[in-house]
């Protein structure tokens, strides 16, 4: 899988695939970048918080990259061949899930 830093952006298999981990360790962030938004809809207001929740998803990205590679990239190449369709992958994501687990401590405070 490519380096999230200099490869193109993450597919939407990618993303579905981690989205799991993403709403569970990047909670704090999104939850910030909601409330901002509700309370000014300037797109320009909300940049700072944007930017955390890219940079957890990014870092998301990446430990999963480094800790389950394999697991992650059956997961991702399932999900895309079968359109995101979750039911087809549940082998995959087990096992993905069982190397990269989803309980493990939150990226930000």
């Amino acid at each position: 899988m490519e380096d999230v830093d200099t490869g193109p952006p993450p597919t939407s298999a990618v993303l579905m695939s981690i989205s799991k981990h993403i709403a569970v360790r990047c909670k704090k962030p999104n939850a910030a970048f909601i409330a901002c938004k509700k309370v000014d809809r300037n797109p320009e207001a909300c940049l700072s918080q944007g930017n955390a929740v890219t940079s957890c998803t990014i870092d998301v990205l990446k430990e999963a990259n480094s800790k389950a590679p394999e697991e992650f990239k059956k997961y991702t190449d399932c999900m895309d061949y079968y359109s995101n369709k979750f039911k087809k992958c549940r082998k995959e994501q087990a096992a993905f899930e069982e190397a990269f687990p989803i309980s493990i401590a939150p990226v930000t405070p």
